[in-house]
Protein backbone atom coordinates (compact mmCIF):
# COMPACT_ATOMS: atom_id res chain seq x y z
CA UNK A 1 0.00 0.00 0.00
CA UNK A 2 1.15 3.67 -0.69
CA UNK A 3 -0.51 6.74 -0.58
CA UNK A 4 -0.26 10.35 -0.58
CA UNK A 5 -2.97 12.94 1.61
CA UNK A 6 -3.30 16.20 3.00
CA UNK A 7 -2.32 16.28 6.32
CA UNK A 8 -5.97 18.20 7.15
CA UNK A 9 -7.91 15.48 6.21
CA UNK A 10 -5.63 12.59 7.41
CA UNK A 11 -5.96 14.69 10.82
CA UNK A 12 -9.58 14.63 10.99
CA UNK A 13 -9.85 11.31 9.97
CA UNK A 14 -7.33 9.60 12.21
CA UNK A 15 -8.42 11.80 15.15
CA UNK A 16 -11.63 10.13 14.70
CA UNK A 17 -10.16 6.88 15.03
CA UNK A 18 -8.25 7.15 17.91
CA UNK A 19 -10.44 8.49 20.05
CA UNK A 20 -12.93 5.21 19.82
CA UNK A 21 -9.74 3.21 21.29
CA UNK A 22 -9.35 2.08 24.36
CA UNK A 23 -5.99 3.40 26.68
CA UNK A 24 -5.82 0.00 28.04
CA UNK A 25 -5.95 -3.12 25.80
CA UNK A 26 -5.78 -6.49 26.62
CA UNK A 27 -5.83 -7.28 22.52
CA UNK A 28 -2.75 -4.83 20.91
CA UNK A 29 -4.76 -5.03 17.90
CA UNK A 30 -7.45 -3.04 19.21
CA UNK A 31 -5.18 -0.37 19.87
CA UNK A 32 -4.70 -0.25 15.57
CA UNK A 33 -6.35 1.65 13.36
CA UNK A 34 -6.70 -0.21 10.22
CA UNK A 35 -5.98 1.91 7.18
CA UNK A 36 -7.51 0.71 3.79
CA UNK A 37 -6.64 2.25 0.49
CA UNK A 38 -8.56 1.83 -2.85
CA UNK A 39 -9.00 4.21 -5.85
CA UNK A 40 -8.90 7.17 -4.66
CA UNK A 41 -10.11 6.93 -1.07
CA UNK A 42 -8.37 6.16 1.95
CA UNK A 43 -10.57 5.03 4.99
CA UNK A 44 -9.34 4.60 8.79
CA UNK A 45 -11.69 1.92 10.49
CA UNK A 46 -11.21 1.68 14.66
CA UNK A 47 -13.03 -0.45 17.16
CA UNK A 48 -13.30 -1.49 20.53
CA UNK A 49 -15.88 -4.00 20.18
CA UNK A 50 -18.60 -1.94 21.04
CA UNK A 51 -18.47 1.25 19.00
CA UNK A 52 -16.83 0.95 15.28
CA UNK A 53 -16.10 3.98 13.42
CA UNK A 54 -15.08 4.69 9.76
CA UNK A 55 -14.17 7.53 8.16
CA UNK A 56 -13.58 7.86 4.80
CA UNK A 57 -11.00 10.69 2.81
CA UNK A 58 -10.01 11.52 -0.47
CA UNK A 59 -6.09 9.89 -1.38
CA UNK A 60 -4.26 9.89 -3.98
CA UNK A 61 -3.13 5.75 -3.73
CA UNK A 62 -0.54 4.59 -5.64
CA UNK A 63 -0.71 1.25 -4.55
CA UNK A 64 -4.23 -0.36 -2.87
CA UNK A 65 -4.01 -2.23 0.15
CA UNK A 66 -4.40 -2.00 3.91
CA UNK A 67 -2.45 -1.95 7.13
CA UNK A 68 -3.19 -1.87 10.96
CA UNK A 69 -1.07 0.77 12.78
CA UNK A 70 -0.87 2.19 16.64
CA UNK A 71 -3.56 4.95 16.47
CA UNK A 72 -2.53 7.05 19.00
CA UNK A 73 0.91 7.27 17.64
CA UNK A 74 -0.02 7.86 14.18
CA UNK A 75 -2.21 10.76 15.65
CA UNK A 76 0.37 12.19 17.34
CA UNK A 77 2.44 12.34 15.04
CA UNK A 78 0.04 13.44 12.22
CA UNK A 79 -0.76 16.46 14.84
CA UNK A 80 2.70 17.71 15.48
CA UNK A 81 3.18 17.45 11.13
CA UNK A 82 3.07 21.51 9.91
CA UNK A 83 -0.34 22.48 8.44
CA UNK A 84 -0.57 22.00 4.38
CA UNK A 85 1.69 19.21 5.12
CA UNK A 86 1.42 16.25 2.13
CA UNK A 87 1.94 12.87 4.28
CA UNK A 88 3.05 10.13 2.51
CA UNK A 89 2.24 6.55 3.69
CA UNK A 90 3.91 3.93 2.36
CA UNK A 91 3.07 -0.05 3.82
CA UNK A 92 6.28 -2.09 3.90
CA UNK A 93 4.87 -5.93 4.82
CA UNK A 94 8.29 -7.26 4.44
CA UNK A 95 9.73 -5.42 7.60
CA UNK A 96 6.32 -5.32 9.00
CA UNK A 97 6.49 -1.46 8.92
CA UNK A 98 4.26 1.75 8.33
CA UNK A 99 6.49 4.26 6.39
CA UNK A 100 5.03 8.02 7.22
CA UNK A 101 6.56 10.65 5.48
CA UNK A 102 5.62 14.14 5.31
CA UNK A 103 8.76 17.01 4.20
CA UNK A 104 11.81 16.07 6.06
CA UNK A 105 10.03 14.04 8.67
CA UNK A 106 10.11 10.36 8.26
CA UNK A 107 8.79 7.87 10.70
CA UNK A 108 8.72 3.78 11.29
CA UNK A 109 5.97 2.63 12.65
CA UNK A 110 5.68 -1.32 13.91
CA UNK A 111 2.11 -2.61 12.69
CA UNK A 112 0.05 -5.82 12.93
CA UNK A 113 -1.35 -8.30 10.44
CA UNK A 114 -4.77 -6.29 9.02
CA UNK A 115 -6.42 -10.07 8.79
CA UNK A 116 -6.33 -10.18 13.05
CA UNK A 117 -8.33 -6.89 13.01
CA UNK A 118 -12.09 -7.42 14.07
CA UNK A 119 -14.52 -6.06 11.68
CA UNK A 120 -17.91 -5.43 13.41
CA UNK A 121 -20.47 -7.77 11.44
CA UNK A 122 -23.40 -5.41 10.10
CA UNK A 123 -26.78 -6.27 10.82
CA UNK A 124 -30.07 -5.84 9.71
CA UNK A 125 -31.92 -2.59 11.02
CA UNK A 126 -35.42 -3.14 11.34
CA UNK A 127 -35.41 0.54 10.81
CA UNK A 128 -33.75 3.49 8.61
CA UNK A 129 -34.54 7.03 8.45
CA UNK A 130 -32.38 10.88 8.38
CA UNK A 131 -32.43 13.13 10.07
CA UNK A 132 -30.78 16.73 10.35
CA UNK A 133 -27.92 17.22 12.26
CA UNK A 134 -28.94 20.20 14.34
CA UNK A 135 -31.89 18.25 15.51
CA UNK A 136 -30.06 15.12 16.94
CA UNK A 137 -27.32 17.10 18.20
CA UNK A 138 -30.18 19.16 20.54
CA UNK A 139 -31.61 15.81 21.49
CA UNK A 140 -28.26 14.49 22.36
CA UNK A 141 -26.71 17.30 24.02
CA UNK A 142 -30.15 18.64 26.04
CA UNK A 143 -30.17 15.21 28.04
CA UNK A 144 -26.49 13.18 28.13
CA UNK A 145 -25.95 15.39 31.58
CA UNK A 146 -28.59 13.26 33.26
CA UNK A 147 -26.91 10.30 32.49
CA UNK A 148 -25.75 7.98 35.46
CA UNK A 149 -21.99 6.64 36.25
CA UNK A 150 -23.41 4.12 38.16
CA UNK A 151 -22.16 0.82 37.05
CA UNK A 152 -24.50 -1.11 39.09
CA UNK A 153 -27.52 0.48 37.05
CA UNK A 154 -25.81 -0.22 33.68
CA UNK A 155 -29.61 0.42 32.16
CA UNK A 156 -29.45 3.80 33.08
CA UNK A 157 -25.81 4.53 31.42
CA UNK A 158 -26.69 6.05 28.44
CA UNK A 159 -29.40 7.92 26.37
CA UNK A 160 -32.92 6.13 25.57
CA UNK A 161 -33.44 7.01 22.25
CA UNK A 162 -37.66 5.95 21.16
CA UNK A 163 -40.36 7.13 19.68
CA UNK A 164 -43.45 8.62 22.24
CA UNK A 165 -46.62 10.42 22.50
CA UNK A 166 -45.80 14.24 22.76
CA UNK A 167 -48.33 16.60 23.59
CA UNK A 168 -48.83 17.26 19.53
CA UNK A 169 -48.66 13.81 18.06
CA UNK A 170 -45.95 10.85 17.86
CA UNK A 171 -42.07 12.28 18.43
CA UNK A 172 -38.62 10.91 18.63
CA UNK A 173 -37.30 11.10 22.19
CA UNK A 174 -34.09 10.92 23.98
CA UNK A 175 -34.53 10.52 27.89
CA UNK A 176 -31.91 10.29 30.58
CA UNK A 177 -31.50 10.40 34.01
CA UNK A 178 -29.53 9.20 37.22
CA UNK A 179 -32.39 9.21 39.76
CA UNK A 180 -31.40 12.34 40.86
CA UNK A 181 -32.88 14.40 37.84
CA UNK A 182 -34.15 13.71 34.60
CA UNK A 183 -33.85 15.16 31.06
CA UNK A 184 -36.71 14.51 28.22
CA UNK A 185 -36.33 16.03 24.59
CA UNK A 186 -38.75 15.68 22.09
CA UNK A 187 -37.97 16.25 18.00
CA UNK A 188 -40.64 15.81 15.37
CA UNK A 189 -40.72 12.26 14.38
CA UNK A 190 -38.55 11.67 10.92
CA UNK A 191 -40.50 10.18 8.11
CA UNK A 192 -39.60 6.69 8.29
CA UNK A 193 -38.62 6.20 12.19
CA UNK A 194 -41.71 5.47 12.89
CA UNK A 195 -41.42 1.67 13.61
CA UNK A 196 -37.63 2.15 15.21
CA UNK A 197 -37.67 0.13 18.44
CA UNK A 198 -36.64 1.90 21.44
CA UNK A 199 -32.57 1.81 22.07
CA UNK A 200 -30.58 2.65 25.33
CA UNK A 201 -27.28 4.57 23.40
CA UNK A 202 -23.89 4.01 25.23
CA UNK A 203 -22.26 7.13 26.80
CA UNK A 204 -19.42 6.73 25.17
CA UNK A 205 -21.21 6.62 21.88
CA UNK A 206 -23.01 9.58 22.52
CA UNK A 207 -19.69 11.38 22.85
CA UNK A 208 -18.57 10.12 19.43
CA UNK A 209 -21.53 11.01 17.93
CA UNK A 210 -21.14 14.84 18.97
CA UNK A 211 -18.36 14.71 16.22
CA UNK A 212 -20.48 13.71 13.43
CA UNK A 213 -23.20 16.07 14.59
CA UNK A 214 -20.99 19.79 13.62
CA UNK A 215 -22.44 20.87 10.67
CA UNK A 216 -25.98 21.92 10.96
CA UNK A 217 -26.90 21.05 7.09
CA UNK A 218 -26.01 17.83 7.44
CA UNK A 219 -28.35 15.18 6.95
CA UNK A 220 -27.30 12.13 9.18
CA UNK A 221 -28.59 8.70 8.20
CA UNK A 222 -29.46 6.44 11.08
CA UNK A 223 -30.30 3.16 11.30
CA UNK A 224 -31.69 1.22 14.44
CA UNK A 225 -32.22 -2.58 15.21
CA UNK A 226 -32.66 -4.18 18.52
CA UNK A 227 -29.10 -4.64 19.53
CA UNK A 228 -27.06 -1.71 16.93
CA UNK A 229 -27.52 1.69 16.20
CA UNK A 230 -25.68 3.20 13.16
CA UNK A 231 -25.25 6.71 11.86
CA UNK A 232 -23.83 7.54 8.79
CA UNK A 233 -23.00 11.30 6.93
CA UNK A 234 -21.48 10.69 3.36
CA UNK A 235 -17.60 10.37 4.92
CA UNK A 236 -18.25 8.83 8.42
CA UNK A 237 -19.87 5.78 9.89
CA UNK A 238 -20.49 5.33 13.32
CA UNK A 239 -21.64 1.78 14.64
CA UNK A 240 -22.37 0.60 17.72
CA UNK A 241 -23.79 -1.72 20.24
CA UNK A 242 -26.66 -0.36 22.71
CA UNK A 243 -27.13 -1.21 25.72
CA UNK A 244 -28.74 -4.28 26.48
CA UNK A 245 -31.40 -3.61 29.15
CA UNK A 246 -34.94 -1.98 29.56
CA UNK A 247 -35.02 1.64 30.41
CA UNK A 248 -37.49 2.23 33.12
CA UNK A 249 -40.99 3.93 32.92
CA UNK A 250 -39.56 7.68 33.25
CA UNK A 251 -43.51 9.06 32.49
CA UNK A 252 -43.95 7.63 36.29
CA UNK A 253 -41.06 10.69 37.62
CA UNK A 254 -42.21 13.66 35.37
CA UNK A 255 -44.51 15.13 38.10
CA UNK A 256 -48.00 16.14 36.53
CA UNK A 257 -49.39 18.60 39.46
CA UNK A 258 -46.80 20.87 40.39
CA UNK A 259 -48.95 24.35 39.90
CA UNK A 260 -46.47 26.70 42.29
CA UNK A 261 -44.65 28.63 38.97
CA UNK A 262 -41.45 30.31 39.31
CA UNK A 263 -40.24 32.35 36.09
CA UNK A 264 -36.70 33.51 36.35
CA UNK A 265 -33.72 34.60 33.89
CA UNK A 266 -31.81 31.22 32.87
CA UNK A 267 -28.30 32.91 32.86
CA UNK A 268 -28.86 35.12 36.20
CA UNK A 269 -30.13 32.03 38.27
CA UNK A 270 -27.25 30.07 36.95
CA UNK A 271 -24.54 32.57 37.79
CA UNK A 272 -26.18 33.27 41.36
CA UNK A 273 -25.91 29.83 42.25
CA UNK A 274 -22.54 29.07 40.83
CA UNK A 275 -21.64 32.00 43.39
CA UNK A 276 -23.67 31.27 45.83
CA UNK A 277 -22.36 27.58 46.14
CA UNK A 278 -18.52 28.73 46.39
CA UNK A 279 -19.00 28.21 50.39
CA UNK A 280 -21.01 25.10 49.73
CA UNK A 281 -19.14 21.75 51.32
CA UNK A 282 -18.03 19.47 48.60
CA UNK A 283 -19.69 16.78 49.58
CA UNK A 284 -23.38 17.67 49.44
CA UNK A 285 -23.14 21.37 47.80
CA UNK A 286 -26.63 22.35 49.04
CA UNK A 287 -28.41 25.01 48.22
CA UNK A 288 -32.00 26.47 49.09
CA UNK A 289 -34.16 28.36 47.56
CA UNK A 290 -36.26 30.67 49.57
CA UNK A 291 -39.62 31.91 47.22
CA UNK A 292 -41.78 34.83 48.07
CA UNK A 293 -43.89 37.31 46.28
CA UNK A 294 -41.69 37.82 43.45
CA UNK A 295 -38.42 37.43 45.53
CA UNK A 296 -35.99 34.27 45.26
CA UNK A 297 -33.27 34.29 48.08
CA UNK A 298 -30.96 31.53 47.13
CA UNK A 299 -28.14 30.78 50.33
CA UNK A 300 -25.61 28.31 51.13
CA UNK A 301 -24.83 27.66 54.51
CA UNK A 302 -21.45 25.96 55.12
CA UNK A 303 -20.69 25.43 59.26
CA UNK A 304 -17.26 24.51 57.89
CA UNK A 305 -16.45 27.36 55.81
CA UNK A 306 -19.19 30.00 55.72
CA UNK A 307 -22.47 31.39 54.59
CA UNK A 308 -23.85 33.56 51.69
CA UNK A 309 -26.87 34.51 50.01
CA UNK A 310 -28.10 36.02 46.80
CA UNK A 311 -31.30 37.59 46.20
CA UNK A 312 -32.51 37.49 42.95
CA UNK A 313 -36.05 39.43 41.38
CA UNK A 314 -38.67 36.72 39.92
CA UNK A 315 -41.63 36.49 38.77
CA UNK A 316 -43.57 34.28 41.54
CA UNK A 317 -47.15 34.82 42.58
CA UNK A 318 -47.57 31.71 44.85
CA UNK A 319 -47.31 30.73 48.86
CA UNK A 320 -44.23 30.93 50.59
CA UNK A 321 -41.49 27.69 49.87
CA UNK A 322 -38.16 26.94 51.17
CA UNK A 323 -37.08 24.23 48.84
CA UNK A 324 -33.24 22.67 48.63
CA UNK A 325 -31.08 21.25 45.94
CA UNK A 326 -27.65 20.11 44.93
CA UNK A 327 -26.01 22.95 43.43
CA UNK A 328 -24.16 20.68 40.65
CA UNK A 329 -27.44 19.44 39.33
CA UNK A 330 -29.39 22.96 38.99
CA UNK A 331 -26.62 24.57 37.60
CA UNK A 332 -26.44 21.84 34.78
CA UNK A 333 -30.10 22.07 34.27
CA UNK A 334 -30.00 26.14 34.22
CA UNK A 335 -27.15 25.35 31.36
CA UNK A 336 -29.59 23.51 28.99
CA UNK A 337 -32.40 26.73 28.48
CA UNK A 338 -31.12 27.79 25.79
CA UNK A 339 -34.09 31.00 25.52
CA UNK A 340 -34.21 33.81 27.95
CA UNK A 341 -36.30 32.53 30.67
CA UNK A 342 -36.53 28.96 32.88
CA UNK A 343 -39.72 28.10 34.17
CA UNK A 344 -39.48 25.72 37.26
CA UNK A 345 -42.41 24.46 38.91
CA UNK A 346 -43.01 23.71 42.37
CA UNK A 347 -45.20 21.26 44.07
CA UNK A 348 -43.70 21.07 47.86
CA UNK A 349 -40.49 21.09 49.84
CA UNK A 350 -40.17 17.15 49.12
CA UNK A 351 -41.30 16.56 45.89
CA UNK A 352 -39.58 16.84 42.30
CA UNK A 353 -39.48 19.57 40.78
CA UNK A 354 -39.86 20.22 36.81
CA UNK A 355 -38.26 22.68 34.65
CA UNK A 356 -38.84 23.74 31.12
CA UNK A 357 -37.59 27.04 28.59
CA UNK A 358 -40.33 29.50 28.90
CA UNK A 359 -43.83 27.78 27.86
CA UNK A 360 -41.50 24.98 25.17
CA UNK A 361 -42.99 21.65 26.25
CA UNK A 362 -40.15 19.67 24.16
CA UNK A 363 -37.27 20.18 26.50
CA UNK A 364 -38.88 18.93 30.50
CA UNK A 365 -36.07 18.43 33.37
CA UNK A 366 -37.03 17.29 36.67
CA UNK A 367 -34.83 17.53 39.53
CA UNK A 368 -35.47 15.96 43.20
CA UNK A 369 -34.73 18.09 46.30
CA UNK A 370 -32.30 17.85 49.13
CA UNK A 371 -33.03 18.27 52.78
CA UNK A 372 -31.45 21.17 54.08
Amino acid sequence: MKLSIERGPLLKAVAQAQSVVERRNTIPILANVLIEAEGNTVQFRATDLDIEVVDKAAAQVERAGAVTVSAVMLHEIVRKLPDGALVTLTDDSSAGRLVVQAGRSHFNLATLPKEDFPVMASSEYASNFSAPASVLRRLFDKSKFAISNEETRYYLNGVYLHVADGDGGRVLRCVATDGHRLARIDADLPEGAAEMPGVIVPRKTVAELRKLLEDDEMKIAVSVSETKIRFATPDITLTSKVIDGTFPDYTRVIPQGNTRRMEVDAAEFARAVDRVATVSSERSRAVKLSLDEDRLVLSVNAPDSGAAEEELAVAYGDERLEIGFNAKYLLEIASQVDRENAVFLFNSSGDPTLMREGNDMTAVYVVMPMRV
